[in-house]
């Protein structure tokens, strides 16, 4: 099914075109998503002009402003070298423990409930661009209550990119923005949002999908404590 950016009646209310543009912000710079930047901004346009709106409009212009090649160092030394800044959910929230196979598993429900066909492509179900596409395009009521549950952990997530001066920063507070409430002033009230402490358990998580295994050394596992 290809991705349509249109305002709809009820846009204000669900911020579809926002968390879809934002999923494809999050994705790898390749060539593809270059191709859209376009395609993006018209939908953002489009919609209401908000404070994610602009957010995003601002990322979108680091994206055409910046060598490719310079993209694609960044985008990996932020998700991929460091799991400070992972996009997998149930990490900031349940750690690398048999609970968070549970919690992936209660995700996996939300999807199967909502009558659709959820194309993981590979990914985990809490994987964050999953999470926002899935709102944006199948079921915003059940989407916004994933990402809102979710909350302490895209503030983590947010503030950890601040720190790194990531222009990945402006999409976070976009998605941020989607939700009741304000953010946090500081990470410390992230935390006290998230919840569960993040723990690493690598004995016995054999049964489980292999992508369960530590993310994070034990230094940086405390890190994030």
């Amino acid at each position: 099914m290809r991705l349509r950016l249109r305002s709809e009646r009820s846009i204000a209310a669900d911020h579809r075109v926002v968390r879809l543009v934002a999923s494809w912000c999050l994705a790898y710079p390749d060539d593809d998503l270059l191709s859209k930047i376009g395609m993006l901004r018209a939908g953002l346009a489009e919609a209401p002009q908000t404070e994610a709106s602009t957010l995003l409009t601002t990322f979108l212009d680091h994206l055409s402003e910046t060598d490719p090649a310079r993209l694609a160092h960044d985008y990996v030394d932020v998700f991929d070298l460091s799991g400070r800044q992972t996009l997998f959910l149930t990490y900031w929230t349940d750690g690398d423990t048999r609970r968070r196979g549970e919690t992936l598993a209660a995700i996996k429900r939300v999807y199967r409930d909502s009558g659709f066909a959820v194309d993981l492509r590979g990914e985990l179900p809490d994987y964050l661009p999953v999470i926002l596409e899935f709102a944006a395009r199948v079921d915003p009521e059940r989407g916004g209550t994933l990402l809102a549950e979710h909350r302490g952990a895209l503030e983590l997530i947010r503030f950890s990119l601040l720190d790194k001066a990531s222009p990945y920063a402006h999409v976070l507070a976009a998605v941020c923005a989607t939700l009741p409430g304000e953010s946090p002033p500081d990470r410390a009230s992230a935390i006290a949002m998230r919840g569960h402490r993040p723990e690493v358990e690598s004995v016995g998580l054999e049964p489980f999908d292999p992508r369960l295994l530590p993310l994070h050394t034990g230094a940086e596992a405390g890190a994030l404590r």
